[in-house]
């Protein structure tokens, strides 16, 4: 069953590397958020089909409001999720910005989180965190 990719949006600030996400009324996980009944997939899953984000990336400048290029895939990060509609692909990417777009998270009710701001969030949306955390952190 094919099921579009979902995105997580994190920004790290060039100078000070400061890490925050993007938190919608929904969660982290743009821009629809996951079921209930969803569980994150081991580390080393592998899929059958492999998404290329940078449809996914433009749809959601897009949404944001954002200029073409505000907005980066970043490489080699790809979760999945099991979710009763079938695998969800989890996607990352990064605010090419200096500063977090704030104008565009306020358009569209969301705010910048730091990591440590997450506990309100469900715990497959904590552990997707994680996982980018690392990722962009080497």
């Amino acid at each position: 069953m094919s099921v579009s990719p979902r995105l997580l949006f994190i920004h790290k600030h060039g100078t000070s590397g400061r890490v925050r996400f993007l938190c919608l009324s929904s969660g982290v996980v743009a821009f629809k958020p996951l079921p209930t009944l969803s569980a994150l997939r081991d580390e080393d899953f592998s899929p059958t089909v492999q998404f290329h984000p940078t449809a996914v990336v433009r749809e959601a400048e897009v949404h944001l409001g954002l200029a073409e290029g505000a907005v980066e895939p970043v490489a080699d990060f790809q979760a999945w999720v099991d979710t009763p509609e079938g695998d969800v692909p989890v996607l990352l990417a990064a605010f090419a910005s200096i500063d977090p777009p704030f104008a565009a998270a306020d358009r569209i009710h969301g705010r910048f989180i730091a990591i440590t701001e997450s506990r309100q969030l469900s715990e497959v949306e904590r552990n997707l965190l994680r996982r980018a955390y690392e990722h962009v952190l080497g």
